[in-house]
């Protein structure tokens, strides 16, 4: 099973296994979304994505951030590995868009972290 996926094999009785969607991240994954977005620039991108409401052009990306095409495009290659992102592919053109659930599945694995304090501490 691919270590990036967010689906997991969950053991049935008998020879059978289901396969089940779960918000559930690998440590692979989690691991290579949060490097991701330990760049600030990239961090900037993934914002102006999801603040588009809408598949974002790549024009409109390269004009709202003040990189160079190439920056760019490494930049969208490196969301898009790590699974945050989705490119759609029109011609010449390219659009973003958030991959939905990941971030909502990147912040409930990072809630899981904390646990209450101790009794008396």
């Amino acid at each position: 099973m691919n270590p990036m996926s967010v689906q997991e094999e969950e053991q049935t009785p008998g020879p059978a296994k289901a396969i089940r969607k779960t918000s559930r991240l690998t440590r692979a994954r989690r691991a290579a979304i949060l490097k991701a977005l330990a760049d600030p620039r990239r961090f900037e991108l993934l914002e102006k994505i999801a603040e588009a409401n809408c598949p974002l052009g790549c024009a409109q990306a390269r004009a709202a951030l003040p990189i160079s095409a190439a920056t760019l495009s490494h930049h969208i290659k490196e969301l898009e590995t790590a699974g945050l992102i989705e490119v759609r592919r029109e011609g010449k053109f390219h659009f973003l868009s958030l991959r939905p659930g990941v971030l909502q599945s990147l912040a409930g694995s990072l809630a899981a972290l904390e646990h209450p304090l101790c009794p008396g501490g």
